[in-house]
């Protein structure tokens, strides 16, 4: 959220992951042990829309979870970011009211799918008048939820990200900044997040966590009536900060921006062979508290990160994610935009994937494959690593699976060691089946700017 442009920036740094924690027994893992950690990230679609994708796609092709929109009532506007604009805690903003999201829940949970929902609890709405949902309200006052008095003292705008005060104390982008630190706020979050947890909701994305103390987040996750219920909070990494993102470690998953920020880098400037030790080995926060993306809805217009307008570039980022073994990642679903404020086509109302500018990220075969790769080689090592000192790079997970990407303008055929049993295997990139002899080797051609993919459990194809 820190250093947006204004507009991206109302959107209130709504940039999130939330990474997958897998809720069992009622317990929430930071680190999930279950087989499915990928979110699928459905930014504005309304939420009748998100209950069919979760049964006719998310579930059958292996997502964990689907993160949806902020669902509390917000300003009135066509822009995307007045979804960030809270006016009251009812469910009743424009991607629909509360019934629809109860049924989007149990929808997507007889699909086999968990739900996290984006909460805005930094700050309330800006400006003044009639919300989404028939609430009237004026900045530092919001009848029935907030009045002057719960707001923080500091009335400037944050400016200064190297003073803590400035930053978790003033408002952002001049949005009404919520006195966390207070007995009232803190419980009436809590209420609030504990109505979504009624319906049905398995965790959340903390938007502008780092504008939050984290202790603040530490007493109302305390409040919650399941106080293990998973989070991922949005803290981005800006060095020197005051504010670092690991502060927020103690509380659940901490979205890692440098690892969407570094791969933009690596595959449109350097090499691949540098991803050998990718995550931990790069300084990043610990790979099973960190959720990871290549881009979110705020990096995707900022420019820091690639984003669906990048071609090969972001396509093989996003398998290359789903392959490797740090964080859990989230894949970013939009629709496509000139105007970087513009709200979701047909006011979010997904009719059919790549119709009426939805991108649907999530169903790109390149990507959508990849997740169910990622379930079979799931607790697998890295193994098997090769890499051509340029674009070309291959890699085992263990025995489970094996994965290669050509990065580089030209075909390159070669002959791969992996650890995967004989037999014959579907890759899952090109639908084509694979031989692997007694050794473990096979011969394939890689096209420019392709990948392959081989798993155990997938020989058909």
């Amino acid at each position: 959220m820190a250093h947006r442009s204004r507009a991206a920036a109302l959107a209130l740094a709504a940039g999130t992951l939330i990474g997958s924690g897998l809720v069992t027994g009622g317990t929430a893992q930071a680190s999930p042990p279950g087989t499915k950690d990928v979110t699928a990230v459905l930014f504005e679609w309304r939420f009748d829309s998100v209950a069919k994708e979760c049964t006719a796609r998310l579930g059958p092709a292996g997502y964990g979870y689907v993160q949806v929109s902020p669902p509390q009532e917000h300003i009135q506007g066509s822009q995307w970011w007045t979804s960030y604009q809270p006016v009251s805690y009812k469910i009743a903003g424009r991607l629909g009211d509360r019934t629809a999201f109860r049924n989007m829940v149990d929808t997507c949970h007889a699909a086999g799918v968990k739900v996290v929902a984006d909460t805005v609890i930094n700050h309330m709405a800006a400006g003044s008048g009639t919300g989404t949902g028939g609430s009237p309200y004026s900045k530092y006052d919001y009848p029935g939820t907030y009045s002057a008095a719960d707001m923080d003292n500091c009335t400037a705008q944050v400016s200064n990200y190297q003073d803590r005060f400035n930053v978790q104390e003033c408002e952002l982008v001049g949005l009404a900044d919520l006195d966390t630190g207070e007995e009232y706020v803190r419980g009436r979050i809590a209420a609030y997040m504990n109505d979504l947890l009624s319906l049905g909701v398995d965790g959340f994305r903390i938007d502008a966590a780092k504008h939050i103390a984290a202790a603040d987040l530490a007493n109302i996750k305390s409040r919650l009536s399941d106080p293990n219920a998973y989070w991922k909070q949005e803290a981005i990494y800006g060095a020197g900060e005051a504010v670092s993102p690991s502060e927020y470690l103690g509380n659940g998953d901490v979205q890692e921006f440098r690892y969407a920020r570094d791969l933009k880098r690596v595959f449109q400037n350097e090499n691949l062979a540098y991803l050998k030790n990718y995550g931990e080995g790069w300084g990043y926060m610990p790979s099973g508290q960190s959720a990871v993306f290549v881009d979110n809805h705020d990096t995707e217009r900022g420019g820091d990160t690639l984003n669906y307008k990048n071609g090969a570039d972001y396509t093989l980022a996003n398998v290359f994610m789903l392959a490797w073994p740090y964080g859990s990642p989230d894949i970013n679903s939009g629709y496509e935009w000139t105007d970087k404020d513009a709200g979701p086509p047909n006011g979010g109302t997904m009719n059919a994937c790549w119709q009426d500018g939805w991108k649907c990220q999530h169903a790109w075969p390149e990507i959508q494959s990849m997740v169910a790769f990622r379930n079979a080689t799931r607790g697998q090592s890295v193994t098997n690593w090769w890499d051509n000192g340029f674009q070309a790079i291959a890699f085992g997970r263990g025995t489970k699976g094996y994965v290669a990407i050509n990065h580089e303008s030209f075909a390159l055929t070669r002959t791969y060691q992996t650890s995967l049993a004989a037999g014959t295997y579907c890759d899952v990139q090109s639908n084509s089946p694979v031989s692997v002899n007694s050794s473990g080797q096979f011969t394939a051609t890689l096209d420019a700017n392709t990948a392959l993919a081989l798993y155990a459990g997938k020989s058909g194809c």
